[in-house]
């Protein structure tokens, strides 16, 4: 299975288990695995919700800021890649 780069974390809200992504490469759309690696981060999940500016979404492209529940935490500038067969 290939890794492709698809965006970068530039947030994470604890409260809420929410990673906010700046999708750099590509679309991400829900159902979609997602691999989160960094500095002590190393984990994948696959997308449950998205949301941009509160608005549920079902996909997020190149450009987007947004919003993507997670299980563990992650933390600034650690990268994320999408899973692909």
């Amino acid at each position: 299975m290939a890794e492709d780069q698809i965006g970068v974390v530039v947030n994470y809200y604890a409260k809420l288990g929410v990673a906010a992504l700046k999708v750099t490469n590509g679309t991400i759309k829900t159902g979609d695995l997602l691999k989160y690696k960094g500095h002590t981060t190393d984990f994948t999940e696959a997308v449950t919700s998205m949301e941009i500016e509160k608005q549920p979404v079902e996909q997020a492209q190149a450009g987007d800021l947004v919003g993507v529940k997670v299980k563990e935490k992650v933390r600034e500038k650690d990268k994320v890649y999408k899973i692909v067969d």
